[in-house]
């Protein structure tokens, strides 16, 4: 299914790039992960039990939308830029007038990676070079303290990993590749997921 009409099965405009250049040095431009990306994933991958989702660096919410329509499952959009919060208010908004009434929450929250404060029911990490792998090192040790108090198998979602997050992870944590998904149809060889995992 082509991009357009993705958008107009969900009802919502997610498409496009960062407007202008980033506000901060250690957070980068907006890009949408395709649908396609996220259809091949899902066909070759399965999600932890009882499956809550955090999308970091959410955009204009096509990530968490796509797999409250799709999957069914709780999900947040953690995103610091408030132009693109409040379009995703907005997609959710229209999501939700043609979808109906869902039984489980969809939630995006306007506020820095590093400052969500894990919840004992999240379990899936999902990003796509949202910020520097700074940030990223200390979103991860938030995820290890939560681990720590609410034990429980976790999964961490990289589309199109970086460099610097894939050695963070493989090096300087004891998270395990759990998964590899390799995208067809896509012309560069970094299109790809990996999941990774650890359980306490």
């Amino acid at each position: 299914m082509r991009e357009k009409d993705y958008e107009q099965l969900l009802n919502i405009s997610t498409t496009g790039f960062q407007y202008g250049v980033p506000k901060l040095i250690h957070y980068h431009s907006y890009e949408p992960t395709p649908y396609e990306a996220l259809e091949q994933l899902f066909a070759a991958y399965e999600l932890p039990s009882n499956a809550h989702v955090v999308d970091f660096g959410s955009g204009k919410g096509r990530v968490p939308i796509f797999l409250h329509h799709k999957l069914r499952i709780p999900t947040v959009g953690v995103e610091m830029d408030g132009i693109f919060f409040k379009e995703a208010q907005q997609n959710k908004n229209r999501y939700l007038q043609k979808a109906g009434k869902k039984l489980v929450p969809i939630t995006f929250l306007n506020m820095l990676a590093e400052q969500y404060d894990i919840q004992r029911q999240d379990n899936v990490f999902f990003f796509f070079n949202p910020f520097s792998v700074q940030i990223f090192r200390k979103v991860v040790m938030n995820i290890y303290r939560s681990v720590e108090q609410y034990p429980r198998e976790i999964h961490i979602l990289l589309y199109y990993p970086s460099p610097e997050y894939l050695y963070y992870l493989q090096f300087e944590t004891n998270l395990d590749l759990l998964k590899e998904v390799k995208l067809q149809g896509f012309k560069n060889p970094n299109e790809r997921i990996c999941v990774f995992t650890f359980n306490v």
